[in-house]
């Protein structure tokens, strides 16, 4: 496999790291809401978990690429454009955890200080979401069109 072997690795760790940073950023904010809550002697939102947890699927969307890499590598793909691919997959997957996590962040800010706007802050976490799936399945047909 030799070079695309890279590429497997890059597509996978990119997308964790993005997913490990934007979950950082959104638990920090989980607490910092939760204490104001508390602070008020309001009941704190359990909405909060849901957000911090929400850039976790983009490590799942980097595992698969990885699968869909090294599928591909034994099907013949060149291994430079494996390598590519699970650079600028892998980062797009990553960033979009990474910006998924900053909105969440700012999510639970906002929930901790107004109670308000479930509804609105979860359909805007999911079109981020939606930037990792789509350059997942763009990847993969990438990868079929190619192999």
């Amino acid at each position: 496999m030799g070079i695309g072997s890279i590429g497997l690795v890059l597509a996978l760790c990119l997308s964790a790291m993005g997913s490990g940073f934007g979950i950082g950023a959104a638990a920090v904010a989980a607490v910092g809401g939760w204490k104001k809550c508390y602070a008020n002697g309001k009941p704190a939102p359990f909405m909060m978990v849901a957000f911090t947890g929400a850039p976790l699927t983009q490590t799942i969307y980097g595992f698969l690429l990885m699968n869909f890499i090294n599928s591909a590598l034994q099907n013949g793909l060149n291994g430079t454009l494996a390598l590519f691919i699970g650079i600028f997959g892998g980062a797009v997957i990553g960033l979009s955890a990474f910006f998924q996590g900053r909105c969440a962040a700012a999510a639970c800010d906002a929930l901790g200080e107004t109670g308000k706007g479930t509804s609105n802050y979860l359909i805007v976490i999911g079109i981020i979401e939606t930037v990792a799936l789509f350059t997942l399945v763009f990847c993969l047909l990438l990868l079929n069109s190619v192999a």
